[in-house]
């Protein structure tokens, strides 16, 4: 069976806010731990093709791949893929932004299925995906919720 995983976290910040610092792909390295590097290589329309470039993992190897997003503000929803797919058959991810009681809920939808070469099969990548997301959340709802509390302090000065 393919892959899937669904995230969450509500992050206490204005929805405008959240939006923005979550789709600043430039920023993505200050944003998420896991990343060294986002280029952004083209776009069109609202539509960007990105490549973002991890940290060594354990063994020393540095991933990289190229990835589409499609924000539509509008309706508060992102949905994105990876052109140059690696060790995945696909992936794709779908991002929900919905204002709830306490602030915005971002919401991560992983499909993917690993090629059969993969280091790992579908499970250790749904496991791997899982444990990752609860530790990048954590990471984005602090940075967030520290850009809205300087927000609310400059406005009273």
């Amino acid at each position: 069976m393919p892959g899937h995983t669904e995230n969450s976290v509500v992050i206490d910040a204005p929805m405008d806010l959240v939006w923005e610092m979550t789709n600043d792909v430039p920023s993505w390295p200050s944003l998420f731990s896991e990343y060294s590097a986002a280029e952004v290589l083209s776009s069109d329309g609202p539509t960007i093709r990105f490549r973002l470039t991890m940290h060594p993992d354990e063994n020393g190897k540095v991933w990289s791949w190229v990835s589409e997003r499609t924000p539509d503000p509008a309706a508060r929803t992102v949905r994105a893929r990876r052109v140059e797919p690696g060790p995945f058959e696909y992936m794709s991810i779908f991002w929900r932004y919905s204002e709830v009681a306490g602030g915005v809920e971002m919401r991560w939808v992983q499909d993917f299925h690993m090629r059969p070469e993969a280091p790992v099969d579908d499970d250790a990548m749904t496991d791997r995906i899982n444990r990752n997301s609860l530790v990048q959340l954590a990471r984005i709802k602090n940075l967030v919720e520290q850009a809205a509390a300087r927000r609310v302090a400059e406005e009273v000065r």
